[in-house]
């Protein structure tokens, strides 16, 4: 792996770059190395990282005023056994958080996979 690089984030974490990709935490950073090491074994495939989710799109209220759309970025995706596995690397599960595994649920019959 490359070098380490830290910054604080809002929950205590420490962002951290690992191969010039900036994860939320160390401990997100170290998944992505076993992830990497279970690409190179192939017993995963097609990782990636960050992927975006359209949860709700913007809209418009009628006084003019815009919503901005809801999204949930999972932290990795990857095929395994023929499955897809959309997985989150969970410190805290925020409110947001748990409404967003909802959505997920209800909007594109994905089960968030955590570690």
């Amino acid at each position: 792996m490359g070098g380490y690089h830290f910054r604080k984030t809002k929950y205590n974490n420490k962002k951290t770059t690992v191969d010039g990709i900036e994860f939320d935490s160390i401990r997100e950073s170290k998944r992505y190395g076993v992830l990497k090491m279970m690409l190179k074994a192939k017993t995963i495939s097609d990782l990636k990282i960050q992927v975006k989710f359209d949860l709700i799109p913007s809209q418009k209220m009628m006084t003019g005023k815009k919503l901005y759309p809801v999204a949930y970025y999972a932290d990795f995706t990857y095929i395994r056994e023929g499955k897809y596995i959309v997985e989150d690397v969970k410190g805290k599960k925020t409110d947001v958080y748990i409404l967003k595994k909802k959505l997920m649920k209800f909007i594109h019959n994905i089960e968030l996979y955590e570690t």
